[in-house]
């Protein structure tokens, strides 16, 4: 098994929350774990990614080449497609498809859109919209933590044990909006 991932998103968007869950999940399924954070100006809204390596056997480099990761993972629309270069052919986008707007010349929210249609495999739903259904919009990362669980090889309830340990101190409340929102999240897209 190997699972190759860059997780993309706008500082304070919970990026690294998925990345950190993911990682708690693989380590109870025995396998490697690698991971490489890039901040930006993450405080200030901008760009946010991880590179997350999973795999059944040693693993060499913290780094994804271009074209090699199989999942691309993103809480923003436009921050999808700025990684689509590490895709690998037949590889998979998992998207938020609603827009943070941080920049005075944003692209066009419909051309977005049809970008992100026009790949052949992807994933892509208004995240926030379903967070604020299901739990807070707060958690929207759990949402798109949902979404991207089928493509990770990590089963979903190893996931869920993950959120668990995560996010008990934060309170059992808070540990159920999560795992609402995750559950929800896994639901769409399969």
């Amino acid at each position: 098994m190997k699972t190759d991932i860059v997780l993309a998103g706008v500082g304070g968007q919970g990026i690294l929350s998925i990345a950190t869950i993911l990682g708690s999940a693989a380590l109870k399924e025995n396998l490697y774990v690698k991971q490489a954070e890039v901040h930006g100006m993450s405080q200030r809204g901008g760009d946010v990614q991880s590179n997350l390596r999973l795999s059944s056997d040693p693993i060499a480099s913290d780094l994804i080449p271009q074209g090699g990761a199989d999942l691309i993972v993103s809480l923003e629309p436009m921050e999808a497609l700025r990684y689509l270069p590490w895709l690998k052919p037949g590889g998979t986008v998992v998207t938020n498809t609603a827009p943070f707007v941080n920049i005075p010349d944003y692209p066009e929210h419909e051309a977005l859109l049809a970008e992100l249609n026009a790949l052949p495999h992807v994933v892509a739903f208004d995240m926030d919209a379903a967070a604020k259904e299901v739990a807070t919009v707060r958690s929207s990362n759990m949402v798109l933590l949902g979404a991207c669980a089928p493509f990770t090889g990590i089963e979903p309830e190893k996931i869920e044990d993950a959120i668990r340990a995560i996010f008990g101190r934060k309170g059992q409340a808070m540990v159920d909006a999560n795992l609402a929102a995750f559950r929800f999240g896994l639901s769409k897209a399969k």
